[in-house]
């Protein structure tokens, strides 16, 4: 059976009346010790007695200040006794409760990742250079405290050698997040071609013109990878696209011919269009009549024309339409 995150359902007290409840025992602790030993009619036994139980009760006055935690807006504490998960708290306050609670503290505000852009090749096998930003957050406590061994991708703190500090934990969550963000951004790269070829369907999907559905396969892809350590995408989006520079040239005459090539498309294709409106127009109000050839020399002038490159030079012709 697969454990969730539950909250914590264990005593706890507020702080501010248990500290004042712990000064007053210390006092009350202090003031048998100093009545015991200084008493003139109790025997040595007694004394022996009460010295031995203010000493108890100091130990256990001590132990009771280590429950106070003070938990702030979007954090929470992961409450284990002996070994054994015992809920978590998101209460935000100032609490006591059993000191034996192993309280480790987990942030659950958003982080940003700016991924460095990674070479990967795309579908048709060009290599490319490609960078994303994930924005992500801890979600489920339990698996990220206990999912992942989240200790061995982290650094210690210098001096201490420990781990517990929660900047560290965040540190070691942040390698995890980037280590599998890295592998869902090449196995969508993989998926989809960089950009079109003249020869593809304009409908396809592609890296540089995917947009947000773009942006929603990667985030999909990532809190696939994630949702093992508790972490969730808020946002995830490719920030940097481009060709690698070993044939980008090359890529960019391609893409300039691709270009040339659908402008003609659209010059022809206007241009059939206004021949045809032209002969239409002239038959359709009778302002001359043209044969077959007639109509085919005109087409072949018009069309001359209108998908020129430079302008035309008007030329007057003084004889007949086959002089």
């Amino acid at each position: 059976m697969e454990i969730q995150e539950r909250k914590f359902s264990g005593i706890k007290l507020p702080g501010i009346p248990m500290i004042i409840f712990n000064l007053l025992l210390l006092i009350a602790i202090v003031l048998l010790f100093v009545w015991a030993v200084s008493s003139q009619t109790l025997s040595s036994g007694a004394i022996t007695f009460y010295a031995i139980l203010s000493t108890v009760l100091f130990i256990i006055n001590t132990i009771f200040w280590g429950g106070f935690m003070q938990i702030e807006p979007n954090e929470a504490r992961v409450m284990v006794f002996f070994g054994e998960y015992r809920g978590t708290v998101k209460d935000n306050g100032f609490f006591w409760v059993n000191p034996f609670y192993a309280k480790k503290k987990l942030t659950l505000r958003a982080r940003n990742l700016d991924a460095e852009p990674i070479k990967v090749n795309d579908k048709t096998g060009n290599p490319i250079m490609i960078g994303m930003v994930v924005v992500w957050k801890v979600v489920d406590t339990y698996k990220a405290s206990f999912e992942i061994d989240n200790a061995s991708m982290a650094p210690s703190i210098p001096g201490t050698g420990s781990y517990d500090n929660v900047n560290t934990k965040m540190k070691a969550y942040e390698n995890f997040v980037q280590i599998q963000s890295d592998a869902a951004l090449r196995f969508v790269a993989g998926m989809y071609p960089y950009d079109l070829l003249y020869t593809e369907s304009e409908n396809q999907l592609t890296l540089r013109s995917g947009g947000e559905e773009m942006n929603e396969i990667l985030e999909a892809q990532i809190n696939e990878r994630l949702k093992i350590a508790g972490i969730e995408v808020v946002e995830a989006r490719i920030n940097y696209i481009a060709y690698a520079p070993e044939i980008a040239s090359v890529m960019l005459r391609r893409q300039q011919a691709d270009a040339i090539i659908a402008a003609r498309e659209k010059i022809v294709e206007g241009a059939v269009g206004m021949v045809k409106m032209a002969l239409d127009k002239l038959s359709a109000d009778g302002i001359i009549e043209l044969d077959d050839e007639k109509k085919a020399a005109m087409v072949s002038n018009l069309l001359v024309v209108l998908c020129g490159e430079s302008n035309a030079q008007p030329v007057i012709n003084s004889g007949t339409l086959y002089n």
